[in-house]
């Protein structure tokens, strides 16, 4: 019996299209996959795009941005970008009107509060210290209240000391002055200077106001002792006993012989453009630069501007004006008549110690002016190349800020500048 040969059927060609389908099902989900996310992930308006079709399908989009009340995305990234260009604004703002602010009087009429050490110049100069025992150390349960009238000293002018001695409560304990001497500080391979003694004396004579107080005070006058042409630093040194302890105090003063100019004549006074000049005539012996100072009063009696004058005075006469700005006198609202006190100068002397040589002080009231009123002088701020310069350059890099966030969120509103805010105050 012939074997019959046996095969097995041909699958359909639909089991076969099956196969070779799934792959591609599979590959065509993935390349779509990857769209979808490079698309998510691609730069500039894809959160946009999300939101849109989003809001086609008529559902909220999970990646979609959420929304703050100005208009301004939560993301991490995106708060922290803000935030830097906002302080970039804000220090550039500052910079600005904090320069505007603090230049718009001249460096030689400003507010008296911005120096307030220097607007009673021949006050006394006082202090409360330990007592500094002569062999080192000191005893806090004495305190020396000290004195001295002034610092500088120019030919002719004197100083006064004063020392007294109290216990933790204030009451005065008796006092000895065992030893006093002035000398000036050389320096090595210099001649040293001549000494001489001072008297503290508690008797009501010299400086000494009040008898047997307790407080003993001396007068200091170079020019009548043998320190007469001594320029620099004198020391004068006081030795004392207190209770049987005994103790060391030094007073330093800076003296100069010459006088490099003397103030030759009345002052007077001009207006010019729109401030209050002080007019003062000089005669200048060494010529050179000059830095000279005076403090003005407005008509109630309060301090309110410090006027200077800085600048080269040939040899000769010459006129040194302290200008009172006007702005300034409108800002302070300063009742007229002005008052021009305590006038102190110098010549500067570079590369030189002492590096100034003193003109004789005018102490008190040196000129009041005319009565009037400030509304007649100007409110325009004080100008100059340099000022101007500065301001422009501060001026682009606000606006330059101020862009820069602008362009970031448009939507959200710009902080008000300091300036406004400066002015309102």
């Amino acid at each position: 019996m012939r074997n019959k040969k046996t095969s097995r059927p041909e699958p359909p060609r639909r089991s076969r299209w099956r196969r070779i389908a799934a792959p591609l099902a599979i590959l065509a989900a993935v390349l779509a996959a990857v769209l979808v996310l490079r698309w998510m992930l691609a730069p500039g308006d894809a959160p946009a795009r999300m939101a849109a079709q989003a809001r086609a399908q008529g559902e909220h989009a999970f990646f979609a941005p959420v929304q703050g009340d100005a208009g301004l995305p939560l993301a991490d990234g995106h708060v922290q970008r803000r935030r830097e260009l906002l302080g970039n604004y804000q220090l550039a703002d500052h910079t600005y009107c904090s320069y505007r602010q603090s230049t718009q009087y001249p460096f030689n009429s400003r507010p008296i509060a911005e120096n307030a050490d220097r607007a009673n110049p021949n006050a006394p100069v006082t202090e409360m210290r330990p007592m500094h025992l002569q062999d080192g150390g000191a005893d806090s349960a004495v305190q020396l209240q000290t004195s001295q009238s002034r610092v500088y000293l120019a030919s002719g002018e004197a100083v006064a000391f004063s020392i007294r001695a109290v216990d933790a409560s204030g009451q005065v304990l008796p006092l000895v002055i065992t030893r006093t001497l002035a000398q000036g500080i050389t320096y090595k391979g210099t001649r040293a200077s001549a000494q001489v003694t001072v008297p503290f004396v508690d008797d009501g004579s010299g400086a000494d106001p009040v008898p047997n107080d307790g407080a003993f005070a001396a007068i200091l006058a170079p020019a009548q002792t043998g320190l007469a042409g001594f320029a620099g630093t004198i020391r004068t040194e006081v030795r004392y006993s207190v209770g049987g302890k005994n103790g060391a105090l030094l007073f330093d003063v800076v003296y100069t012989p010459e006088l490099p100019a003397m103030w030759s004549g009345p002052p007077r006074e001009a207006v010019e453009n729109g401030s209050l000049d002080f007019i003062l005539p000089a005669e200048v012996r060494m010529p050179g630069r000059y830095v000279i100072e005076g403090r003005v009063d407005d008509a109630k009696g309060r301090p309110f501007a410090l006027v200077t004058f800085n600048d080269v005075l040939g040899p000769g006469p010459n006129a040194v004006k302290l200008a009172v700005f006007g702005k300034l006198m409108r800002d302070q609202d300063a009742a007229l008549p002005l008052t021009l006190r305590d006038v102190d100068g110098y010549l500067l002397k570079e590369n030189a110690d002492p590096d100034r040589a003193m003109m004789p002080r005018l102490e008190g009231k040196v000129y009041t002016s005319k009565a009037g009123s400030n509304q007649s002088f100007s409110n325009a701020e004080w100008q100059s190349e340099e000022r101007t310069r500065y301001l422009n350059e501060f001026s682009k890099d606000v606006a330059k800020a101020r862009n820069a966030l602008a362009r970031f969120d448009p939507l959200a509103p710009l902080p008000a500048s300091e300036c406004f805010r400066t002015e309102a105050h």
